[in-house]
């Protein structure tokens, strides 16, 4: 069930009008009710894969009650360890057994020795990187003490399985989520018609920029060989607001519907294309997982503390865990490693949080030196994206080697106006709002009742005119 389908619609509609006229008179009936609608929303994806989410939280819920009772340290990590040998094998064993039995039987084969090792014909569940994480967050806040274990097994299973975010995230801590499925919830106008123009907005990233982007993107990169280097750098940047209209596409339409139920998410993306340097790149794209790898990886490993042994070591850590994470296959690895190595130059030199600040503050335009720095740093991410979108690492090296040749001085023989309109909407829109939390976060005051509506209107019927067949998100995959 896409998001961006008629289906989605309708259940939306069907739910939400059930959780406030029949639910809101009890907590414990919203959140069973909420459980039950997302259980069924992932069944539509596969049911079977249901018994994989409801192990993951009877595990995590009966580890948290067993540390609540427990001082003894040993025994402690004992039931962390346990959670964390569970939640890892079971994402482990999908989505990245084959990766390791074919990468094994190919490094012996360099040594001419042959080994006769069987894969699983297995599907990846969807969601279940999103999902693991979250869960691990609770048993480790839990473990640390910065978390009370709840005793509700239905609002911990809604925290688990919340819908609008279950399948490509963004990654909710416990500690911000967990709570509100305990706390008394309220429809409330603003924050609900907030949701909805996030929603909107998410839904003109991904069925207008998205898709169309897409469609060119899939042409040069299936066959790069026929293609000038202008037409090839043309289809890489495209990749990048693919990626970014896609995935931020969802995780909008994620929170404005998390909304509509009275429930707040963190915000995922903060505008990353106009980031002045690689560090703010990573503050403002997938928050939600690079604030997760931060506080359970990279701090316990030593952050940018110690030496510069450790330093480094601890970077390409995190990068490559982050890249591994995304998907079993060496093109993702070499993302990682690419972005560590951008990363390095400012954790050495101290300059990996200068940019804090939301650019061009007060101003309608950055300056000269900040639109050099957008620029520059926005050309190394699409070069590294071409890593993330290619099928291998060969295939990644044919197509920057066609972009860098004589060629990408011409004109690309691919340049459709509509996508470039729709990318030029998109960001102009963000630019204005870049201190907002969306796009449409649009201030009534100064936006009189008949603009908002004709933009409203503008928005539905540019959506509609490119909505055919809904499309998957590319974050499905991971």
């Amino acid at each position: 069930m896409l998001f961006n389908s008629l289906t989605f619609a309708l259940f939306l509609s069907v739910v939400f009008l059930l959780y406030w006229l029949v639910g809101s008179c009890k907590l414990s009936r919203q959140n069973l009710l909420l459980v039950l609608a997302s259980y069924f929303f992932y069944a539509c994806w596969d049911w079977r894969f249901l018994s994989l989410i409801l192990l993951s939280t009877l595990v995590d819920f009966t580890t948290g009650l067993a540390l609540s009772s427990q001082e003894a340290v040993w025994k402690r990590k004992g039931l962390l360890c346990l959670s964390v040998a569970c939640n890892v094998g079971i994402l482990g064993l999908f989505k990245y057994y084959n990766f390791f039995v074919q990468s094994f039987v190919e490094g012996f084969a360099l040594f001419g020795l042959k080994l006769h090792l069987s894969t699983l014909k297995i599907i990846l569940p969807i969601g279940i990187s999103f999902y693991t994480f979250q869960t691990l967050s609770y048993t480790i806040d839990v473990y640390r003490k910065r978390l009370e274990p709840t005793k509700s097994f239905i609002a911990f299973a809604g925290f688990v399985s919340f819908f609008p975010q279950l399948v490509a995230g963004p990654i909710e801590r416990a500690t911000h989520l967990l709570p509100q499925f305990l706390a008394k919830r309220v429809f409330t106008y603003h924050l609900a018609v907030d949701g909805m123009r996030q929603i909107l907005w998410g839904l003109f990233k991904k069925v207008v920029v998205a898709d169309n982007c897409a469609m060119v993107v899939d042409l040069v990169f299936s066959h790069p060989e026929t293609y000038s280097g202008s037409t090839l750098l043309l289809g890489a940047i495209f990749f990048a607001f693919q990626i970014y209209g896609d995935f931020s596409g969802y995780s909008d339409i994620a929170i404005g519907t998390a909304r509509l139920f009275g429930f707040e998410l963190k915000q995922n993306f903060s505008f990353p294309y106009f980031s002045r340097d690689i560090a703010e790149f990573w503050r403002r794209w997938h928050i939600s997982l690079s604030t997760w790898f931060r506080d359970y990886l990279y701090i316990p490993l030593g952050g940018s503390c110690g030496s510069t042994w450790n330093k480094v070591r601890n970077v390409f850590i995190i990068f490559l865990v982050s890249g591994f994470w995304h998907g079993a296959n060496w093109t993702f690895l070499v993302w990682g490693g690419l972005n560590a190595l951008y990363f390095l130059p400012l954790l050495l030199r101290h300059k990996n949080r200068v940019h804090l600040d939301v650019v061009a503050t007060d101003h309608a335009f950055p300056s000269l030196k900040e639109a050099f720095q957008i620029l520059l740093t926005f050309g190394i991410t699409v070069l590294a994206w071409v890593f993330f979108r290619a099928e291998s690492v060969g295939h990644a090296l044919l197509y920057l080697k066609g972009i860098f040749q004589s060629s990408l001085f011409s004109l690309p023989s691919l340049s459709p106006l509509y996508v470039w309109l729709g990318i030029m909407v998109m960001m102009i829109t963000e630019w204005v709002h870049r201190d907002k939390q969306h796009g449409l976060q649009l201030n009534i005051y100064r936006i009189g009742k008949p603009l908002r509506w004709f933009i409203y209107i503008l928005l539905i019927f540019s959506i509609a005119f490119f909505m055919g067949d809904a499309s998957p998100f590319i974050y499905f995959q991971f």
